[in-house]
């Protein structure tokens, strides 16, 4: 299995599929076609369809800049591989034009091509079972593995991965204000956090951690600086229950990084058999991975075993099987906002349910994951990050 880096991406919102992975792709083509002074990108299938809405157009120009760019939006077709596909061709001074370069935007900000170097695979596992028993043979936790796997430079990594999480939360918390896109919504993770303080310790509690989930996702739909944990649309669940770990329980320095550690390898379970994608299987590849990999992270922090992990992994993975992506306008904000704070909400639960067992269950984890994938395939392709279907209709459309 791949590293767990490629779950934990930092880049700027509001969407890791839709403009952080067309960035990349634009990176990439630019660096092989050095002296172009043109070039013509075409969108295909979710990408045309919510592109505005997701800021695709202004993520391909940044990344694309100082050469003049031409975008074309064809939600109508959809190439074979994904429904996040586009196509590059350059031009150049003496008016030739370079055959289309083929791109898919997967999910979390990664991209397929023909001809990508493969990633390398630094997992001696590949599925949770495989977790599980790699664990009970050794007596190790699943961070353990994680360190054992990626090498001591990983904890570099997720101090950066926590460092920026904290930002964004912290961030969200003081801002206020209309967020863009024409929707009207106001942030609202101030005033959440601010009337939490007025109510008994149990409420004050759960408003707090709405609170801190609404701030990364209101930073993220505003454009800021995020991490993927999956995904930018989902990137409020993770830090929120994190943070809400940290000012309730006082849990901070290692142990923090080490439920990273066994968030992103639940993540990176999920990427490997199923997908994080929005446009490939709905919002449950988004939140529901987001709150499976917060509620096997609280787990280990109070001290649940491997199997209790796993549970709560499965939990959070089962209950939102079948969620629909439906944004409206194609932004992320109606319902996606929202719907970080409930998952976070619910990833507490599944922790408190899978620790109050002893970790027997009767369908694991990967049996989900296989399910959720075939879930998705299964939605119409309106349910399907196109905002053509569900909520989305309540807003009507961007024009493409």
């Amino acid at each position: 299995m791949e590293t767990i880096k490629n779950i934990f991406r930092t880049g700027y919102g509001p969407s890791s599929s839709h403009a952080m992975g067309p960035a990349r792709a634009a990176a990439l083509f630019a660096g092989m076609h050095p002296g172009m002074t043109g070039c013509v990108v075409e969108l295909y299938g979710s990408l045309a369809a919510t592109g505005r809405g997701h800021m695709t157009d202004r993520a391909l120009e940044k990344a694309l800049d100082p050469v003049k760019v031409e975008i074309r939006w064809k939600p109508e077709t959809s190439l074979p591989l994904h429904p996040n596909g586009m196509t590059f061709s350059a031009r150049f001074p003496d008016g030739t034009e370079t055959q289309p370069f083929i791109v898919y935007s997967t999910g979390g900000g990664a991209i397929e091509y023909l001809g990508r170097p493969e990633e390398t695979q630094v997992y001696p596992v590949n599925t949770m079972d495989e977790v599980l028993s790699w664990c009970s043979d050794t007596g190790a936790s699943i961070w353990e593995l994680v360190s054992n796997s990626e090498g001591e430079g990983i904890w570099d990594f997720l101090q950066e991965v926590w460092n920026t999480m904290k930002e964004s939360v912290e961030r969200g918390l003081e801002n206020e204000g209309v967020l863009p896109g024409g929707l009207g919504i106001p942030r609202k993770a101030a005033s959440y956090h601010n009337k939490s303080s007025g109510y008994s310790e149990s409420l004050r509690r759960r408003g707090s951690l709405f609170a801190f989930a609404l701030a990364a996702a209101e930073e993220n739909a505003g454009g800021g600086r995020v991490v993927t944990a999956p995904t930018c649309g989902s990137c409020g669940v993770l830090p929120g229950v994190l943070y809400y770990m940290k000012t309730f329980h006082g849990i901070e320095g290692m142990r923090i990084l080490k439920a990273l550690a066994t968030a992103g390898l639940i993540g990176a379970l999920v990427k490997r058999n199923g997908s994080v994608s929005g446009a490939e299987v709905g919002c449950q590849g988004e939140i529901g991975t987001a709150c499976s990999m917060a509620a096997g992270a609280v787990v280990q922090l109070f001290g649940g075993s491997p199997r209790q992990i796993e549970y709560a992994a499965e939990m959070g993975l089962e209950h939102h099987l079948g969620l629909t992506c439906d944004p409206v306008r194609g932004l992320v904000q109606v319902p996606c906002i929202e719907r970080n704070a409930f998952a976070a909400s619910r990833a507490l639960d599944a922790d408190a349910y899978a620790i109050m067992s002893d970790g027997t269950h009767r369908i694991g984890f990967d049996r989900v994951v296989k399910t959720m994938l075939q879930t998705g395939h299964d939605l119409p392709s309106l349910y399907r990050e196109t905002s053509l279907g569900g909520l989305a209709l309540e807003g009507g459309q961007l024009e493409t």
